[in-house]
């Protein structure tokens, strides 16, 4: 490290000492020499290290940032020549990689100097091929994303020539694929592509820079939340049309990433009271702008990959908006969800039958893989939509979901990959735990499956067929009665395996014994509970499954709180293993059980202290580990 500061500080001031020779270390070195045959070159070098290490390196670097600031200020104050263009823009570049690396306090002294410099270059015309408007417009995010809320005092400078930048037309040749005329083919930031009978050339800077422009747009509206709220008019109208910009990949994938950062914004500066004249009404126009812009963009997307993205964006965006979705809305998102699962099961398909001919090789092989396996992040995506289209709609999103299930059920098969059919399951399991009776009229069709798949070889599938058995046993009433005894035997075939508490089963456990625990509570008569629920005591407490681990607990300590006999035991032999349920519980604090159930437990152990016999209580504690 310090070797690199060196070389910034003598490649500064060596062609004062043309003859000179410095000590860096141990080891001498000629300065006219090196300096003669490339400074330039080894200041850039020596930054670019200096930035990697300083990303690398996060908080570590603090205890080189005084060594190093001053130079780097330097060099970016001095280095105005024309010639000199990549030096300043590479100490931009490492300036704020510093800054997020060593945070704001220790930044702060430093970082208005640095932004009053980048303030004042930002009003300077530049040249086209300038890269400082890149590694500017960049250095601005990471600043950003350093300084927080304090930085909203230079957005006002910074958004101008974002956004002029954002709005770039693409620069297109279009020319005959027949024509004799050549697209400027000898410039190398051109790119030439031909379509069908069409030559087209794109000047690929141009995109690049609207491309960089997106992206910061998108972290400025992710860093700022509420603060960016006074650009949201600006930026909405200029980044949603984007979402169809086939030009350029990179450009849709930022203006696909800002969608939700741009509803968020809102809708927390109008929670907040920071979007003066703007109620929820605004945030439901911005919602109406966004989300039918991106059902359209999705029915048209070719790429697989982005699919996925806008899929994963359109869900943030509903969770955003919630209710404020209304139903033309949700029949759009809902058939074109349709769409997708259509798409990517033709898609599929023909992968397979592309393996059937003479000429498929190995090679082919991989890359179909890897194709299929971005299909299976889609079918993710489309079951995290409907989860949240569940969840939000619940009973009044089941005429949706029936024309739907025709396309879900079959994600089910034995002929399915491991992770449609988990996604399948995941499906029922919203429907069954957010819609409670009236979806009743599924078990029929789903809950066999459940008990199918409570066996299955996938860990990640039996975690989420067990978790929907407890869904079930809870709200499942008279109709899920008659199944009762065959669920607990598929619960016990998963918690009594061998390796049932190995790591990569432990998720698959922690919910099966959460699912025992629901048929305790809800189908004691149908259960032989003198059997049954010493077993699921025996179980307790559970460690991994966060979530199923303070439910669990929660009910065991209502169950204790009403002095229930069978969980207590004939006289009350299970207490022991219950108060030593309780104690670790507490030992690891709010990682298993809510500060409500955690309170009620120690209610609960004093009031045993108050009530049971001293011999009793002894016994009790005895059987206790030290700690």
């Amino acid at each position: 490290m310090e070797l690199l500061a060196n070389y910034l500080f003598f490649s500064r001031y060596a062609s004062r000492f043309p003859c000179a020779t410095v000590c860096t270390g141990r080891k001498y070195v000629n300065l006219s020499c090196c300096f003669q045959n490339g400074k330039q070159m080894v200041q850039e070098g020596a930054l670019t290290a200096l930035a990697s290490v300083a990303d690398s390196s996060q908080d570590h670097f603090k205890k080189y940032y005084d060594a190093v600031m001053p130079y780097l200020k330097a060099i970016l104050m001095n280095a105005t020549d024309k010639s000199n263009r990549m030096l300043r823009a590479k100490s931009m570049e490492c300036i704020s990689l510093v800054g997020m690396a060593v945070g704001k306090d220790k930044f702060r002294d430093d970082a208005k100097q640095v932004m009053e410099v980048l303030m004042a270059l930002q009003g300077t015309p530049m040249e086209t091929d300038d890269p400082i408007t890149s590694y500017m417009l960049q250095a601005w995010a990471r600043l950003c994303k350093c300084l927080g809320q304090d930085f909203l005092p230079y957005m006002h400078v910074v958004m101008p020539p974002l956004l002029q930048s954002a709005q770039l037309k693409p620069d297109v040749t279009i020319t005959s694929a027949e024509s004799d005329d050549e697209i400027e083919s000898d410039d190398d930031s051109i790119e030439t592509i031909t379509l069908g009978d069409k030559r087209i050339g794109i000047r690929t800077s141009v995109l690049e820079e609207k491309a960089t422009a997106c992206n910061m747009l998108c972290c400025y509206a992710d860093e700022l939340k509420e603060g960016f709220f006074p650009w949201i008019d600006q930026v909405a109208p200029t980044l949603v049309p984007l979402l169809k910009f086939y030009f350029h990949e990179e450009v849709r994938r930022a203006a696909v990433a800002a969608m939700p950062e741009l509803l968020r914004s809102a809708k927390l500066a109008v929670e907040k009271g920071q979007a003066p004249g703007r109620d929820e009404s605004y945030v439901k126009q911005l919602s109406d702008f966004i989300i039918p812009a991106l059902v359209e963009a999705l029915h048209k997307e070719p790429e697989t990959e982005m699919c996925s993205s806008m899929l994963d964006s359109l869900n943030e965006c509903m969770q955003l908006s919630g209710c404020l979705l209304d139903e033309n809305q949700v029949r759009a998102i809902s058939d074109e969800i349709k769409n997708v699962i259509i798409a990517s099961a033709t898609r599929k398909r023909d992968r397979s039958e592309r393996t059937k001919a003479e000429d498929f090789d190995a090679d082919e092989g991989e890359l179909l893989k890897e194709e299929n396996e971005q299909e299976e992040e889609v079918f993710d995506q489309v079951g995290e939509c409907l989860g949240t289209l569940i969840k939000t709609f619940k009973a009044s999103f089941l005429p949706f979901f029936d024309e739907l299930s025709v396309y879900v059920t079959p994600m089910l098969g034995k002929d399915k990959t491991a992770e449609e059919r988990r996604i399948a399951i995941c499906i029922f399991d919203d429907i069954a735990e957010q819609c409670r009776e009236s979806a009743l009229k599924y078990y029929d069709t789903y809950v066999p499956f459940l008990l199918e798949a409570s066996n299955d070889d996938n860990s990640d599938v039996r975690q989420a067929a067990v978790y929907g058995l407890g869904v079930c046993a809870e709200f499942g009433g008279l109709t899920f009665r008659p199944l009762v005894g065959e669920a607990l035997s598929k619960l016990n075939n998963v918690i009594r395996h061998p390796e049932a508490q190995h790591a990569d089963n432990i998720m698959a456990y922690d919910n099966a014994v959460s699912a025992l625990g629901k048929i305790c509570q809800f189908h004691r008569d149908g259960i032989d509970a003198a059997q049954v629920i010493p077993a699921w005591l025996g179980c307790l407490p559970i460690k991994d499954d966060k979530i199923e681990a303070k439910v669990v607990h929660d009910q065991l300590c209502s169950m204790v709180e009403r002095s229930d006999a069978q969980v207590l035991g004939p006289h009350s032999q299970y207490l022991p293993k219950i108060v030593s349920i309780f104690a670790e519980v507490l030992c690891n604090g709010k990682e298993l059980a809510t500060d409500e159930t955690t309170t009620r437990m120690i209610s609960v152990l004093k009031r045993f202290q108050q009530t049971l016999p001293p011999d009793f209580l002894a016994s009790t504690f005895s059987t206790l580990q030290p700690q």
